[in-house]
């Protein structure tokens, strides 16, 4: 059959898509650098514990990564619904196409939310199960990961939806997408970089304090970071090389700003590196932050080439209703206000109450 005829008919908006555009790009990008602070601290306190390495940087991570999660899972509700406001139908139709495993999302989360608060609130006491401890809290929000990047290409992968006529039990996943693997390493390897840089700026506010110890932490997360970071240079490749010929091809519209923002990022992320080899670590978190918006963008645009033979933003309906985006805006802006309140809060060692 045709797999075009099982897109459903989007909404209707109420300002123009490009409003939403540019929400769900800055909200993304806060959230990707939360989630990747998560992500990857995970897995470095875990592959440090299998190496019995000192547990002072875990430590300083056990009693980040409960706040961490909260602040992850909030980040993501805002450009989670801006996405289905814009791509709403290709969303609905693969979440329910793995509906499963989506839904399954909620559990995995408020047992590794449960782990994180175990491993702080008990480090000391269970040494002998940090290991597996933060094997387990690693592995689910690995999971995660896997479910929302197999969501997010099966939405832009129109031709394996029929595939729901032979398994309608929502346990579809996009095994057939030969961008699943690639996409998904990247995602992993980009949040240990990330974790591990995350580390060094934390130990660099400690030495800018006076704590003359800090050095050596510092070294080890830029070392974590500029080892994720090398490694994914080449997974980024092979996730080029997997991306369809429609859009390797660079000639739809949009692919010129595409492209651009692979070369902008490509650059950010090349003196990060060289800055991060040097234990430089405010140029490198600066180059780092840089290249993760261009990669945001250009994640973007790789959707919108992908979805462009069935679908364009500029296609929506608008029937204007301008008060609830005002009311968003002044809400959002108050809210961030209060969210770098308590990040500093956080930073500075003080205890962050609900």
């Amino acid at each position: 059959m045709d797999a075009a005829q099982l897109i459903p008919t989007p909404d209707v908006l109420q300002v123009p898509w490009g409003w939403f555009q540019v929400l769900l790009t800055v909200t993304f990008f806060l959230h990707l650098v939360v989630m990747n602070i998560l992500l990857g601290c995970a897995i470095i306190a875990f592959f440090r514990h299998v190496a019995g390495k000192p547990t002072d940087i875990n430590k300083a991570i056990s009693k980040k990564l409960p706040v961490t999660v909260a602040f992850a899972v909030n980040f993501g509700v805002a450009p989670l619904l801006f996405l289905q406001v814009l791509y709403g139908h290709f969303m609905y139709a693969s979440s329910v196409l793995m509906a499963v495993y989506w839904l399954s999302i909620f559990a995995i989360l408020i047992f590794s939310y449960y782990g994180t608060y175990v491993y702080s609130m008990n480090f000391d006491r269970i040494e002998n199960f940090h290991t597996l401890l933060t094997g387990f809290i690693a592995t689910t929000l690995l999971a995660v990961a896997f479910i929302v990047t197999n969501n997010f290409s099966l939405m832009t992968n129109i031709s394996a939806w029929p595939q729901y006529f032979d398994n309608p039990e929502g346990l579809l996943l996009n095994f057939s997408d030969p961008t699943l693997y690639p996409r998904f390493l990247h995602s992993v390897l980009g949040a240990i970089a990330v974790g591990g840089i995350s580390i060094a700026l934390f130990y660099d506010f400690k030495k800018r304090k006076g704590d003359e110890g800090a050095g050596e932490n510092i070294a080890t997360g830029m070392n974590w970071f500029a080892g994720a970071t090398m490694l994914n240079f080449g997974v980024g490749c092979w996730y080029w090389g997997s991306l369809p010929e429609s859009v390797r091809a660079l000639g739809g519209e949009g692919s010129a700003f595409f492209l651009i923002f692979i070369v902008l990022g490509s650059i950010a992320a090349i003196f990060s590196l060289i800055y991060g080899m040097r234990h430089e670590v405010r140029p490198a978190v600066y180059y780092l932050l840089a290249s993760l918006f261009c990669m945001v963008l250009v994640r973007e645009f790789a959707r919108r080439l992908t979805l462009a033979p069935w679908f364009k933003t500029s296609d929506l309906e608008v029937v204007p209703q301008y008060s609830p985006l005002i009311a968003f805006l002044i809400v959002f802006a108050g809210g961030l206000g209060l969210i770098w309140y308590m990040i500093r809060l956080v930073l500075t060692d003080k205890e962050a109450r609900s």
